[in-house]
């Protein structure tokens, strides 16, 4: 039941010390700030990491040659290393299954691309429709390489959204113009896109590994094998099976190729999920430093309500002993002192809350710096936040009212 003049003397009371409860109330409000600010900005660095992997597929698995640096069965040391397409049949076999997703790429050398007698200084690199989905790439318009394509040995192209721009600006579509690849004509027949417009990834011409090979001496020659894997159902399990996957690749590749078990740097393996890994973890320890600094920010602002009860209680001490003189149930005076700790944890937790998630609201969608992109915190957090530190204001208050409980009456009276 609202009791009317429980609150107006907490209101009272409040007036009587307004510098300590602003000040009070300043700390509780800003510890509650701080905390959801830094929340959100955990957040943010979270966004940041997954845009910056949103590239390629984070199971993916990238295999280039190197060069053999130490002397294995009789082969000297510094042999370059020459994947072949026997080699990706091979894989095929052997991890049938254990991956979603396999391409292969070669990138012939010395090939000129023209387009209306001007010289174009891209890439032109040859590989299969897989690509697609391990690059996490987007058409925009017509096709991507197909099986078809690489069985037929098809002179077909799939450039990207920047060539388009850069190149056939003038047109409404590309889609059917021809381009003159060392001689030979090639048709367009789609326009990739790249998430976060990779520079690199976008300046590149796709044709199929069968023509590239084919037209400009690639022999069965492989430049990169790449490989994407299935998600399991936790991230720890899907870390284990790219490790088995990438020992087992690596080790059937060394065999293949005559180079040394312990030969790092004849065949290199990139695995995106590694540096997901380290990221990940990065960002579960910052969100730790951000909890305990708010956590004790928080403290500050709790152990401030505490110390104003209690000079409340100091200050009151006169009418706590004729409260209990004219009868005052001990669980009465307890709950004086618990409501107006509770009153000012609750309104200043809110405000503080109130003005970061606003905050947050307007500025966060406007910040996309590197790492860090629309920091917010979830609301519900938010809220159980402010609940718990009207918990611990409630206990703030309980020990000086158990303080107040314990005062003599006599004593109280003499107190001036």
């Amino acid at each position: 039941m609202f009791d009317i003049e429980r609150w107006q003397e907490i209101f009272d009371t409040i007036r009587k010390n307004k510098l300590r409860t602003f000040l009070t109330g300043l700390s509780v409000a800003s510890g509650i700030f701080i905390l959801v600010i830094l929340l959100g900005f955990g957040q943010g660095m979270q966004n940041g990491i997954s845009e910056e992997f949103k590239g390629d597929a984070v199971t993916s698995i990238w295999v280039w040659p190197g060069r053999t640096t130490i002397e294995y069965k009789g082969l000297n040391p510094g042999r370059r290393v020459q994947l072949r397409n026997e080699n990706y049949q091979t894989v095929q076999s052997m991890f049938d299954g254990d991956y979603e997703k396999a391409s292969i790429l070669y990138f012939p050398s010395n090939v000129k691309v023209v387009y209306n007698n001007d010289l174009l200084v891209y890439d032109v690199v040859g590989t299969n429709g897989d690509l697609q989905r391990i690059e996490n790439e987007f058409l925009s318009a017509g096709r991507y390489i197909n099986e078809m394509d690489v069985q037929e040995n098809a002179k077909v192209a799939v450039i990207s959204n920047k060539i388009k721009r850069e190149v056939f600006g003038h047109l409404d579509t590309p889609i059917g113009e021809y381009i003159s690849i060392s001689g030979a004509g090639f048709k367009i027949v789609g326009v990739f896109g790249e998430y976060g417009e990779e520079e690199g990834e976008e300046e590149r011409i796709f044709i199929p590994i069968s023509t590239a090979q084919l037209a400009f001496s690639g022999s069965d020659k492989i430049s990169n094998l790449n490989f994407m894997l299935p998600e399991m159902e936790s991230f720890e399990a899907t870390v284990q099976k790219n490790n088995d996957f990438t020992a087992r690749l690596l080790t059937y590749l060394k065999q293949a190729h005559g180079v040394a078990p312990e030969d790092d740097r004849a065949i290199y393996i990139w695995n995106p999920i590694h540096d997901a890994e380290r990221f990940y973890q990065l960002m579960g320890g910052i969100k730790l430093f951000f909890w305990v600094i708010g956590f004790f920010t928080i403290v500050a602002g709790v152990v401030s309500v505490s110390n104003i009860m209690l000079i409340v209680v100091k200050e009151r001490t006169r009418e706590i002993g004729i409260r209990k003189a004219l009868g005052a149930k001990p669980w009465s005076i307890i709950g004086m002192i618990m409501h107006e700790a509770i009153f000012v944890t609750a309104i200043s937790g809110f405000a503080g809350l109130i003005f970061s998630m606003g905050l947050l609201e307007i500025v966060g969608p406007y910040v996309e710096v590197d790492y860090i992109l629309n920091p917010s915190v979830n609301f519900n957090v938010a809220v159980s936040t402010v609940l718990l530190l009207m918990v611990a204001g409630s206990l703030a208050g309980f020990f000086p009212a158990w303080k107040a409980v314990k005062v003599q009456v006599i004593e109280a009276l003499r107190d001036e």
